[in-house]
């Protein structure tokens, strides 16, 4: 039974797993027959947010933290020690003070978060060039193929990765390996925070059985419902169905379900896959109709999004408003642009006049900006307005502001719209 100590990376093949590791004496040990032919594996930061601002503040250590807006937002993330309380998540903020009253609330710093983030993709990308990011606290591995690079098998790589990022960066991370993608993400949930978990091809079907229906992607509560309306509440049940029945039944999106079911998932590690669209909203911390207020945010929103388009070298064509009214009715309005754009200004103008387009329907409590249809920088913001002869003076400004603000730091230069 081939055995990995995940504290002193010591490798063994013995008749049965030891109880201890023989030369550390760890009990962080992980064994399985096929643990060293494994190489698709998914990494997920514990609870990252959280995890920096203990990091940032070593008073915060063993207390409950909050990552998230003030009591009328809601939570980002929470630390294992509020999560213990109940708190997770998405979760409104009143109501996580409810059941936690003595945590520590931190507004989220997601340009600090990037930085953390992109130093753990660095390390990653060490290891494989098949690394695949689905946010800044995880993402998929193909170690395929670097037992003869690195001289050692994928597991005992993962182990050296999440050994690394949490002496370095003061950061845990949990793994999940597997033969694919989608068991890999659910391998690394299973043992939060600190884990590492593996699921073999041979063991694949009775993990799976006993699952309930939930635990497959995309299966939300009114999916759950539906399949359980038809007396498939594990994927045991769902296996039973033929693929047509349940196509039948529920249609095309059941036959990724039946596979999914079974294990089977042909995705591809994917290094270079686009996101789909840029978005950042905030709730505030009042509802509102003033215009000028509402603006403010709207350019902060706005100079987000474009600082994260610029970051991953991608531009939109498609800008997009979204607002939530007092009584909780969204409002979402959107406009296609001749050319992308990365470029702030452009972005909060043509948001602007969006909402030019709703005066008078507030208060609101929420304001979004989005950028969307993208597509690789070099097309961005290539002709100049004619409408607007200044675009391209207040474009070349910009740049300007991001190369000090690269030098000296964000709060360089500051808009005076920041301060609305």
């Amino acid at each position: 039974m081939p055995t990995l100590c995940r504290d002193c990376l010591s490798i063994r093949e013995a008749p049965a797993v030891p109880p201890r590791c023989p030369d550390c004496r760890s009990l962080r040990i992980v064994s399985d027959p096929e643990l060293f032919e494994l190489s698709i594996a998914h990494i997920d930061c514990d609870a990252f947010y959280a995890s920096v601002e203990k990091r940032e503040d070593p008073s915060l250590r063993d207390r409950p933290v909050i990552v998230g807006g003030g009591r009328r937002g809601v939570v980002s993330t929470a630390c294992y020690i509020a999560r213990i309380r109940g708190v997770r998540s998405a979760m409104p903020m009143f109501q996580a003070l409810r059941l936690c009253p003595d945590a520590a609330v931190v507004r989220p710093r997601m340009a600090l978060y990037a930085e953390v983030s992109a130093r753990i993709r660095a390390m990653m990308e060490a290891l494989t060039p098949a690394v695949e990011p689905l946010s800044l606290d995880e993402a998929f591995l193909d170690l395929g193929g670097t037992l003869r690079l690195h001289g050692a098998p994928p597991a005992v790589l993962l182990a050296r990765l999440a050994r690394a990022v949490e002496a370095e960066l003061g950061i845990t991370v949990s793994v999940g390996l597997s033969h694919n993608k989608f068991l890999a993400k659910l391998a690394s949930d299973l043992d939060k925070p600190r884990g590492f978990r593996v699921i073999a091809r041979a063991g694949t079907d009775g993990f799976l059985a006993p699952l309930p229906v939930r635990a497959l992607w995309g299966v939300g509560a009114a999916g759950q419902e539906a399949l359980e309306a038809a007396g498939i509440r594990t994927l045991g049940d769902l296996r039973r169905w033929q693929k047509a029945d349940l196509q039948r039944r529920f249609g095309t999106g059941a036959e990724r379900l039946w596979h999914l079911a079974r294990g089977e998932d042909s995705r591809r590690v994917s290094p270079h896959e686009r996101p789909q669209s840029i978005s950042n909203e905030t709730t505030l911390a009042e509802d509102t109709a003033d215009r000028d207020l509402i603006e403010g945010h709207i350019w902060r929103l706005a100079e987000k999004a474009a600082d994260r388009a610029k970051a991953k070298g991608l531009a939109g064509r498609t800008v997009t408003l979204k607002l939530k009214r007092s009584d909780h009715r969204l409002i979402t309005r959107r406009t296609t642009l001749r050319e992308p754009t990365q470029i702030a200004d452009r972005l909060w103008r043509t948001a602007r006049a969006l909402f030019d387009d709703l005066a008078g329907t507030g208060p609101f409590r929420l304001v979004g900006v989005g950028l969307s249809d993208l597509t690789d920088a070099s097309r961005a913001d290539a002709t100049a307005d004619l409408l607007d002869p200044a675009a391209a003076a207040r474009a070349a400004a910009e740049r300007a502001v991001d190369r000090v603000r690269a030098r000296f730091g964000p709060d360089a230069i500051v808009k005076g719209r920041t301060l609305r």
